[in-house]
């Protein structure tokens, strides 16, 4: 079918066209209403990565390591009746609390110590097992006891003794359903709330609070963004075309692709997450510079004196190649991601690749078949302007500009990029997942404050492997699990507290024997370990410090947020020490979990761009057929994304996640701009106009909608500026500045490049 046969056909069967597209979406849409958010820590990881299996192993000989904290500070010491009542009433709801499998707090801290009428034996029992019998000096007393308990100092109770923690461990699967994390937030919020008669200042942390920190960002930024954007969009377009029709035929294509697409998404079984919630978005972004481009020439036709229906079929004939061109290569940027290992990552850009050939689609026969119904009024004008942009005289003075002062805008514009990309020095990768939210969310309010006030809000799990069952009764075992604990708290100041069980067994030696040490009797240990067991009350067993065969032992760490290199550098540090030595320990934990996927970060940011810009290049040679305009594909598309790196160096801005998606999309985007740019240049000079007059032919026919477009899609990235959620912020940011360099060089940059190398009579590169 040749284009004119397609054409007419959309022209012919336009009211066909017009209804069934917008049918088809709202029947989509009616799928929407099962549109669900996700937010577990397992959707990070696809069910087959290493990293999920691993930890998936440490939780079912471990038990969940998740759990629900409950903070608060009194400034004059929690060894008060009040402070001590309330630790206790919380201690007894979150044990009444569903989907809860056991709470510590100061309260009921299993203190072992020698019963006073009997010397000889050894109890344990609740720290404070009565509240009310305690008077002034049994308080103090017990202020004294508790600085000598390694196993809370540090951990339930700071060095001050001003601040306390109350941590309510999960069921093991309980963490990774939403429903779950929705409940557990909302007893914890109902248990603190009756408590505020206290005068109390509760913080709420934990795996189900991050869990709904991810869904309710999330959400939020789809009910806000969504709309905001489709309004910035609409003044954009009512600015540039001054017309009700050119405004909403763009909208229109782009409401009609994400609902599609989202509705898409539900029908296959996907949840939304903080990174496809923004699909609207991104496809606003994307899929309204096609719908504009077509009305842009529609218009020049119309001005030109071309009937509605010559109009379109000169329009569509200019801008089909182009905007078909540049949906491939938006699609191809997004595809790339597909080879994330980060899944939301993967399945954003699936998504939103979908959604730049469907957006194409329905602009090629949705926006022809409106204007050949509605018919748009337009004025004749001699120069064809469009309302506002470039017109017949603009574009020959910037012509002539750009011939005149090629070789100092080429020279200018080196020297700028170079001076950006100085700043690519001091640019580091980090995926710490507290640091995904700003400072003000409840969150990340409350690890701060419990760095500040307690302890490390981030936790090691680290396995020590004995070697042979019974092996952790060894005591040549436990005296390097011990050794260990100190060196690591040496070398790495981040690391706050750590506990074991042969903190269990000092204790009792001391109890015992005041000796503060690993006795050397194996039979001993064994002892202590099984005096231990049989004391605790249900709920408060062992057997989350070790496994069955009593072969493994568990060694918890809190540590500080740090970088995500120092928590690789520690987590490696600690596994190379053990290696030393006749025993093996691996790291586990969600700390650890998200620690390594700073790799998954950094190669989903340099895969997807070499893949990203690998298959450009190779659509561009099949479509072009000549090699000596790939470096004027390349060059242009590439030097905006080393120059974003050396602006996010002088800015400070971290290597996130949100950044590793964008390096792709940059590519798959700004090639848009220079593609609209050399397909003009290349039809002009084959048809043999001079270097100058292309260029004005540029300018006049894609010049003012490459600008647009770029201020369209810059406003839509760049208003994830307000969101919570940092890695959508520094996506928005580096995307809409790297956008905005890229169209810098395409009509700066690229054209004064051409005037160096392609000025000549006849074309060198076309």
């Amino acid at each position: 079918m040749t284009l004119d046969r397609f054409i007419n056909g959309i022209i012919k069967f336009r009211w066909v066209y017009a209804l069934l597209i917008p049918l088809v979406a709202f029947a989509f849409a009616s799928q929407l209403k099962h549109l669900q958010f996700e937010g577990s820590y397992r959707i990070w990881f696809g069910e087959e990565s290493p990293i999920l299996r691993q930890y998936d192993d440490f939780r079912r000989v471990f038990g969940n390591d998740d759990a629900l904290l409950i903070v608060f500070k009194d400034d004059n010491g929690i060894f008060n009746k009040k402070a001590l009542h309330v630790i206790d009433r919380i201690t007894e709801k979150l044990w009444r609390t569903p989907d809860i499998a056991r709470v510590d707090s100061l309260t009921n801290y299993q203190y072992v110590h020698a019963d006073p009428d009997y010397p000889d034996d050894v109890l344990v029992e609740d720290f404070i097992p009565d509240i009310d019998a305690l008077g002034p000096k049994d308080l103090a007393e017990k202020a004294r006891v508790i600085r000598h308990e390694e196993q809370v100092m540090g951990r339930v109770v700071s060095e001050d003794l001003k601040t306390t923690m109350i941590a309510a461990r999960l069921t093991p699967k309980a963490g990774d359903d939403p429903a779950v994390s929705a409940r557990l937030k909302a007893a914890a919020q109902k248990i603190v709330a009756d408590e505020n008669a206290s005068g109390y200042a509760f913080h709420l942390g934990g795996g189900p609070i991050l869990n709904m920190a991810f869904i309710e960002l999330g959400q939020h930024d789809a009910a806000t963004f969504t709309p905001l954007v489709l309004l910035i969009a609409m003044a954009l377009l009512w600015v540039i075309f001054r017309r009700p029709s050119g405004m909403l035929l763009g909208i229109s294509v782009v409401v009609f692709t994400f609902l599609i697409v989202l509705a898409g998404q539900v029908l296959l079984g996907y949840k939304l997450n903080n990174f496809t919630a923004n699909i609207p978005v991104f496809v606003v972004a994307i899929g309204i510079a096609d719908a504009m481009h077509l009305f842009w020439i529609y218009l020049v036709g119309r001005r030109k004196g071309m009937d509605n229906h010559a109009s379109i079929r000169y329009s569509v004939h200019k801008n089909f190649l182009p905007i078909l061109l540049t949906s491939l290569t938006t699609a191809v940027g997004f595809a790339s991601l597909g080879i994330s290992h980060v899944i939301p990552v993967k399945t954003l850009g699936i998504a939103t690749a979908t959604a730049s050939l469907l957006a194409f689609v329905l602009t090629i026969l949705f926006v022809p078949a409106v204007l050949a119904i509605i018919n748009p009024k337009v004025k004749l004008t001699s120069a064809a302007q469009t309302g506002i942009g470039f017109g017949e005289a603009q574009s020959q003075r910037y012509a002539r500009f750009i011939t005149a002062n090629a070789k100092s805008l080429m020279l200018g514009s080196l020297l700028f990029f170079t001076l950006l990309g100085i700043g690519i020095a001091w640019v580091k990768v980090d995926s710490n997942t507290v640091r995904y939210f700003r400072e003000h969310v409840p969150f990340r309010e409350t690890v701060t404050f419990l760095q500040a006030n307690l302890t490390g809000p981030m936790a090691y799990e680290i396995v020590v492997d004995s070697g042979e069952k019974d092996g952790i009764k060894d005591p040549a075992f436990m005296r390097t699990v011990e050794r260990f604990a100190e060196a690591f708290k040496t070398k790495y100041p981040a690391v706050r507290h750590t506990g074991s069980l042969a903190d269990v067994i000092k204790k009792f030696n001391e109890v015992l024997n005041d000796s503060k040490s690993i006795p050397d009797d194996r039979n001993l240990v064994a002892q202590y370990l099984l005096l231990y067991s049989l004391s605790l009350p249900q709920g408060m067993e062992i057997n989350d410090r070790m496994d069955i065969d009593e072969r493994r032992l568990r060694l918890s760490a809190s540590v500080n947020i740090v970088d995500t290199s120092l928590d690789l550098e520690m987590i490696a540090w600690a596994e190379r020490w053990w290696d030393a030595t006749p025993y093996r320990a691996q790291v586990n934990g969600q700390t650890q979990m998200f620690a390594h996927m700073q790799h998954d970060v950094t190669d989903t940011l340099i895969q997807s761009i070499l893949l990203a810009l690998a298959s450009v290049m190779v659509m561009m040679y099949v479509i072009f057929r000549n090699w000596r305009m790939l470096p004027l594909f390349i060059v242009p598309n590439i030097l905006p994304i080393a120059l974003i790196v050396g602006v996010m160096g002088w800015l400070g801005i971290t290597i996130d996640i949100g950044v590793s998606i964008s390096g792709a999309i940059i590519i798959g985007v700004a090639v848009d701009d220079t593609i609209h740019f050399l397909v003009k240049y290349r039809e002009a000079r084959r048809r043999g106009e001079s270097f100058e007059a292309a260029l004005a032919y540029v300018m006049h026919y894609a010049g003012s909608a490459i600008i647009f477009t770029t201020l369209i899609l810059s406003s839509a990235f760049m208003i994830f500026i307000f969101s919570d959620f940092l890695p959508n912020v520094n996506f928005g940011i580096v995307t809409a500045v790297a956008l905005i360099i890229a169209v810098l060089v395409d009509l700066i940059m690229l054209p004064a490049w051409l005037a160096l190398v392609d000025r000549g009579e006849k074309s060198l590169i076309v």
